[in-house]
C-alpha cells in the first residue's frame, strides 16, 4: 500500500482549520480535561507530608489517562459524520485520495491537538504540585517512572481511543449519537485506568510492558478495520 504523504497532509491540515473554527470541538478540548485534573489535584495539594508513602501504592496519576481516553474518541466522533452533515465530506470522496490516507489523516489530525491538551494538562498538574504541594508530597509525585508511562502511554491510548471513534463515525448518522458511542465505548479503558490507579490491579513492568503491547497491536489493527468499515459509495450516496 503505498501512502501519498502530500495528500495525508493536506487532509491533516484542513482538518485542524475546521477544528479551529467549530465551537463544540473546541469546548470540548477544554472542558472535559478539567474531569480528570480537578479530583486529583485537590488530593494531592491536600495531602500532608506524612502521607507522601500514599503514592508508592498504586499509581493515582494514573487517573490523568483518562484524558486521552476520553477527549480524542470525542472528537474522532466529529471526523465522519460531522464533515458529512456539514457537507463538506462529499467532495473530498471524490477526489483520487485513498481510504487508508483519508482516515490516517483524519486519525493525526485529532491525535495531534489530543496529545497537546494532555501533555499540557499534565504538565500544568506536575507545576502546580512542585509550586503548592508539600515538599514530600511533591518528591513521591514528581517520579521517573511515572512521569515515562504518562509519555509512553499519552500517544497509545489516544491512537486506539481515536480509531474507536472513527468507527463510529462512519456508521452514525448524528455527531451526537458518533460523541456519545465513542465515550462509552472509553469506559472499559477508563475503569482499568481507575483500577491501576487505585491500586487494585497493581501496577509494574511487566504489565505495563504489556499493556503497551497490546495498544500498539490495537493501534494497527484499527486502522485497518476502520479502513475496512470506510464505504465511500454508502457516505457519497447517503444510502445505509
Amino acid at each position: 500500500m503505498n501512502l501519498s504523504t502530500r495528500r495525508v497532509k493536506a487532509i491533516v491540515r484542513k482538518e485542524l482549520r475546521e477544528y479551529r473554527h467549530n465551537a463544540s470541538i473546541v469546548a470540548t478540548m477544554a472542558v472535559l480535561p478539567l474531569i480528570f485534573i480537578i479530583a486529583p489535584m485537590i488530593e494531592v495539594l491536600a495531602l500532608p507530608a506524612s502521607s507522601s508513602a500514599a503514592f508508592l501504592r498504586g499509581d493515582p496519576l494514573a487517573i490523568l489517562l483518562g484524558i486521552t481516553a476520553l477527549v480524542p474518541a470525542t472528537l474522532a466522533a466529529y471526523a465522519v459524520v460531522g464533515e458529512r452533515q456539514q457537507g463538506t465530506l462529499e467532495p473530498v470522496l471524490t477526489t483520487p485520495i485513498q481510504r487508508p490516507e483519508l482516515l490516517l489523516a483524519k486519525a493525526v489530525a485529532t491525535l495531534l491537538p489530543s496529545l497537546a491538551i494532555s501533555l499540557a494538562v499534565y504538565v500544568f498538574f506536575l507545576a502546580c504540585v512542585e509550586l503548592f504541594a508539600q515538599p514530600a508530597v511533591a518528591s513521591a509525585v514528581l517520579d521517573g517512572p511515572d512521569i515515562l508511562a504518562q509519555l509512553v502511554f499519552t500517544p497509545l491510548l489516544a491512537t486506539w481511543s481515536i480509531w474507536v471513534g472513527i468507527a463510529f463515525s462512519t456508521r452514525a448518522s448524528d455527531v451526537r449519537v458518533a460523541q456519545q458511542l465513542g465515550a462509552l465505548a472509553s469506559l472499559p479503558t477508563i475503569v482499568v485506568i481507575y483500577l491501576i490507579a487505585y491500586d487494585k490491579i497493581p501496577p509494574s513492568l511487566g504489565l505495563a510492558l504489556g499493556f503497551a503491547v497490546l495498544l500498539v497491536v490495537l493501534d494497527v489493527l484499527g486502522w485497518r478495520i476502520v479502513s475496512a468499515m470506510f464505504d465511500r459509495e454508502r457516505l457519497i450516496t447517503g444510502t445505509r
